[in-house]
């Protein structure tokens, strides 16, 4: 379960659902995966709580540089490293979430959004040049997000 959202709420599903849907779609037109096929849906979900969005960010940052030390030293590429940065997001996620309250009085809104997402995240960026990838996340988590509110509406 995610703290803040409950699982069950039909806005949950459908934001995910429509998520998935924009992003193959700008994925086909632009050329450009927006962080992964599923993250532009979780970070819509929190687009109300941008500090969670930018703590997954920051994680996905973090993830991408250990690969990168990593990889000096291990043989990383293919599914290696899909593993790897995936496996890293989720122990920086850990880490990030047992070191914040050390250093600050609430830390719920710096976490990040789950264990996979900055994984995912990271290995689109590695694949990818940095601007291009978080603007095109940025787009259609935005789109997804309207989408979803206009839907709601009806």
């Amino acid at each position: 379960m995610i703290i803040g959202r409950e699982w069950g709420s039909p806005m949950t599903y459908e934001t995910l659902f429509i998520g998935l849907i924009v992003a193959v779609l700008y994925a086909e037109i632009m050329d450009i995966y927006p962080g992964g096929i599923i993250v532009p849906a979780y970070v819509a979900l929190y687009l109300d709580q941008p500090f969670r969005v930018l703590a997954t960010i920051a994680v996905a940052f973090l993830s991408l540089y250990s690969y990168k030390v990593l990889s000096r030293f291990l043989i990383l590429f293919g599914k290696r490293r899909f593993v790897m940065l995936v496996l890293l997001g989720g122990i920086w996620a850990q880490l990030w979430f047992f070191l914040l309250p050390h250093f600050f009085s609430d830390p719920v809104g710096l976490r990040a959004i789950g264990w996979i997402i900055p994984g995912l995240l990271a290995n689109n960026l590695e694949k990818q040049r940095y601007i291009p990838t978080l603007a095109s996340m940025f787009v259609v988590s935005i789109v997804t997000y309207f989408l979803v509110r206009v839907i709601l509406m009806f």
